[in-house]
């Protein structure tokens, strides 16, 4: 059977389809791989004991882990942390630096989410600034793209569209340690928190898979029958 032109861009376009939807499927496989990878570091840090720090430069293999802090906020120095979405209101985390000894370093801990009211007015984010202890779970910073804005608040607190530890750093002139500290519910001097462990998202991630081989299935199955069709036309001519 002679191949013509006809069918050659056809399956041409239809091969490389195929490819496609094919690697795609695999690349959310391997992204579910990752994700279940780190749910399980997740659940083995969750399941360490709850340990005091005293030193910030220790936290840099504790992430994810449950860990009390003795020290001060620094109520002059704290960032609102800008576009977050919780249970569909828009509004801000507040960063608070807090110190642990009398060097120059500090670890931001998230007090929790307030949202923007109609005039986007930073509400009262004041607090103590007596020594105390806290605790917190630790997460690594995220740095996401920022977005243009036509709010500029001058000194603080300041309004932040993005984790940039080294800006942040520059900005509050604190050696700012690169994790973030999540203030537990129980604790004192927080706003509205309830940290999601990250869980779920390896499930995510296959269904997606399984979608892009069933889209490659149905392409497959749609090919070859447009060639059966094809074969069985030429062969009567």
């Amino acid at each position: 059977m002679k191949i013509t032109k006809s069918i050659l861009l056809p399956s041409v376009l239809i091969l490389a389809t195929l490819y496609v939807l094919v690697s795609l499927g695999f690349w959310q496989l391997s992204r579910a791989d990752e994700k279940q990878q780190i749910e399980q570091l997740v659940i083995a840090a969750q399941q360490l004991p709850i340990i005091e720090i005293q030193n910030l430069d220790k936290l840099s293999d504790k992430e994810y882990q449950t860990v009390t802090l003795t020290g001060v906020y620094d109520d002059n120095k704290q960032f609102v942390y800008d576009n977050q979405t919780v249970n569909g209101h828009a509004g801000y985390y507040v960063l608070t630096p807090f110190i642990t000894d009398k060097s120059n370093k500090a670890i931001l801990v998230n007090r929790g989410f307030r949202p923007w009211g109609a005039t986007r007015e930073i509400k009262n984010i004041d607090i103590d600034t007596q020594q105390t202890t806290i605790r917190v779970s630790l997460v690594k910073p995220i740095k996401r793209i920022e977005l243009k804005s036509n709010i500029k608040i001058e000194g603080f607190p300041k309004l932040i569209q993005s984790l940039d530890i080294e800006k942040l750093s520059a900005l509050s002139g604190y050696q700012i340690t690169p994790m973030i500290a999540q203030l537990h519910q129980d604790q004192e001097q927080g706003f509205y928190r309830d940290w999601k462990p990250f869980y779920g998202t390896a499930e995510k991630h296959t269904g997606y898979a399984i979608q892009w081989f069933a889209m490659a299935f149905v392409l497959l199955i749609i090919a070859i029958y447009l060639l059966l069709k094809y074969v069985i036309k030429n062969s009567k001519i």
